[in-house]
């Protein structure tokens, strides 16, 4: 029984993958409308802190599983 719930909680955990991908469209949407060049710099910065997130993430669905 205690795997089952294991692995629903690694199901609801993935759902913050979703906002990584909304972050990360976000992002480089953004960078398509920018017009300046130093704006670039934050855009990688943005994606890099973004992607973070999706790691961390799934480094918590790991260490819930196993």
């Amino acid at each position: 029984m205690l795997s089952e719930f294991k692995m629903i909680g690694a199901g609801i955990a993935t759902v913050a993958l979703a906002g990584v991908g909304v972050g990360i469209g976000y992002i480089f949407g953004s960078l398509l409308d920018a017009i300046t060049r130093a704006l670039s710099n934050y855009a990688i910065l943005g994606f890099a802190l973004t992607e973070a997130i999706a790691l961390f993430t799934i480094m918590i669905v790991f260490s819930i599983l196993y």
